[in-house]
């Protein structure tokens, strides 16, 4: 396991935070919250917004993205129901800490972002934290990462006007993509797409907020 899971001066509030995913927000998945209590989110957002780590809501990182809420975060992961052997593709790593839980939970991670900056402060805040089973690139996470699928799950961390066609291709059959879906930022829809024998099976799990996902699958700017 990563040094993330050593104490530290946070560990009451990430406590705190773990115990309202569960009896409020009724996060289920006993691994999942076990990651959420290990990994510092604090690390992951930047130093003037610390203090508000570990409360619900998305914050503001560089390049104009965000970080997601705990709750959502924890949602994702868990509709993936990872069970821990698995190869799990993520798009849109941001400052890494979906791509923390994740490796957390599978047994290898490969993570897409868009900017490079953020890519490779990524990569060495997670390095720094103890993960070696994390590759990360830069790179158009709409058109997935050919070179190592299947994946057994994907994860897109930004919204899409549709389903990128390449990422369900990319998932093993009885795989499962977990993605936000919508004509824009106000009408997203928490999607988990399960690829089966015949072709898939499409969930709707409720309205959610992301930024957009640009690339070649997704949309075109950043004006959506």
């Amino acid at each position: 396991m990563p040094p993330g899971g050593t104490r530290d001066d946070m560990t009451i509030r990430r406590q705190q935070m773990v115990a309202m995913l569960a009896d409020e927000f009724h996060i289920r998945d006993v691994r999942v919250l076990e990651a959420m209590a290990k990994i510092p989110r604090h690390r992951f957002v930047p130093d003037a917004l610390k203090a508000q780590a570990y409360r619900d809501g998305a914050l503001p990182i560089a390049s104009g993205q965000t970080i997601s809420q705990p709750y959502i975060v924890a949602r994702m992961t868990e509709l993936l129901e990872l069970k821990g052997n698995e190869k799990v593709l993520e798009i849109g790593a941001g400052t890494g800490y979906q791509t923390a839980i994740l490796a957390t939970l599978a047994r290898k991670v490969f993570a897409i972002e868009r900017h490079d900056a953020l890519a490779r402060e990524a990569n060495l805040r997670l390095a720094d934290l103890g993960f070696r089973n994390i590759t990360l690139k830069t790179g158009d996470g709409t058109k997935g990462w050919d070179a190592y699928h299947p994946f057994d799950a994907i994860l897109v961390a930004a919204g899409s006007p549709e389903i990128p066609a390449p990422l369900v291709s990319q998932l093993k059959v009885g795989g499962k993509l977990v993605i936000p879906v919508g004509g824009s930022r106000e009408d997203q829809r928490l999607i988990r797409v399960t690829r089966t024998e015949s072709g898939t099976k499409t969930e709707d799990f409720g309205p959610c907020m992301f930024v957009p996902l640009i690339g070649v699958h997704g949309w075109k700017d950043q004006q959506q």
